[in-house]
């Protein structure tokens, strides 16, 4: 690589570290701030708040990756504009093509850094927080087992325990569920446990009853059955309808371009659904180095003004905001139907296209501004 080339490129990779830095700070705190709130009301640690927040790391900086590379272009070329290092390479014969390249490299290799974190980071970091959900929503289910006092999980189930032994039996147990008004069910055990399992946590209850008072119109017929062991979902008491779905983005890429019907049943999506997270991905890198390339090309418009190259930057900025836009439409459109997956790449191509327009404008002026000066001779 020329030494100039390696001289902005090198400007660039600082400016990029600041800016990444900076903005990956504001992105982790504000995340970081309401999982605080709400993990501490559920009685959580402070370590779990800060795990919880490490793992949501990754899919922050792949977020914010591309946002970094477009402000460190655009500030790094006004920088060089404003100290007449611009001036000073096109003069020396550089077109707006050849001063691209470092820049289109530097784009290129901040799309690497996000092409790894959402298909290997993202997922794994998603894995991880599943399960860790998972588990602190039983841990959210036994708070509600003390000793001594009625507890109200949902509306209309109360519970009871009269002791909590050593060993952790549960001595004299009462729940009754009215949730239905129709159909009130009332268990009473002499002692019980809790059992975690796969599948959720579990109250086994020991030597008790059921009694269940069914309202028919204006008849109610109470049935009672008498029980040595029964078993009872307390994942229950805090969702009563719906079993918690694995999320798309904790499967590898790979495996969402060609969904097994285990993916699918594990997560409840559908094929296209899981096809759209992965093309979603693969578009996602694409990001970076059209960011870069806006910041560059943009700032190229217009000739040297010792008033700065203010104007140009509002321009880069404007153009960002609508290739985001175009983006976040394009998701929109994909999350109401999954078939759309198509319409993810058209913001980078579009991105894309503008930048090509760009350069192309900024090397045109000097072809017009010799022929209209040959006219005139």
């Amino acid at each position: 690589m020329p030494r100039i080339d390696r001289y902005i490129l090198s400007q660039l990779l600082t400016l990029f570290g600041f800016f990444a830095l900076v903005l990956v700070s504001v992105y982790w705190i504000n995340r970081a701030v309401s999982l605080f709130e709400q993990l501490i009301s559920d009685g959580q640690t402070a370590l779990v708040v800060l795990e919880f927040t490490a793992l949501t790391l990754p899919l922050v900086i792949s977020a914010v990756l591309p946002i970094a590379a477009f402000a460190a272009s655009a500030y790094g070329t006004n920088r060089l504009a404003s100290e007449s290092e611009l001036v000073a390479m096109q003069a020396a014969g550089m077109s707006p093509w050849r001063l691209a390249r470092p820049v289109l490299v530097f784009g290129v290799l901040v799309a690497l850094m996000v092409a790894l974190l959402v298909h290997a980071l993202v997922p794994m970091a998603r894995g991880r927080l599943t399960d860790r959900q998972a588990e602190i929503a039983q841990n959210v289910t036994a708070q509600f087992l003390r000793a001594g006092s009625f507890q109200y999980p949902v509306r209309g189930v109360t519970l009871y325990i009269s002791e909590i032994a050593a060993d952790g039996r549960l001595i004299y147990f009462f729940l009754e569920d009215a949730r239905d008004p129709a159909n009130q069910t009332t268990y009473t055990a002499t002692e019980a446990l809790l059992v975690r399992t796969d599948a959720g946590p579990r109250l086994v209850m020991m030597q008790g009853m059921v009694q269940n008072l069914r309202r028919t119109g204006e008849r109610q017929s109470l049935s009672v059955t008498r029980f040595s062991e029964l078993a009872y979902d307390l994942g229950l008491l805090i969702d009563p309808a719906v079993s918690r779905k694995r999320d798309l983005r904790a499967y590898p890429t790979l495996r969402l371009l060609d969904p097994d019907p285990e993916l699918l049943a594990a997560t409840g999506a559908t094929a296209d659904k899981a096809l759209a997270e992965a093309h979603e991905r693969l578009a996602k890198p694409l990001q970076a180095p059209v960011a870069a390339m806006l910041g560059f090309a943009m700032l190229l418009l217009g000739g040297f003004s010792r008033f700065g190259v203010w104007r140009q930057v509002i321009w880069a900025v404007i153009a960002l905001i609508v290739v985001q836009f175009l983006s976040t439409a394009a998701e929109n459109q994909v999350a109401g139907d999954a078939s759309r997956w198509p319409l993810i790449y058209v913001s980078p191509l579009l991105g894309a296209a503008a930048c090509v327009t760009v350069l192309w404008l900024a090397a045109r002026p000097r072809r017009l501004r010799g022929e209209s000066g040959g006219a005139a001779a």
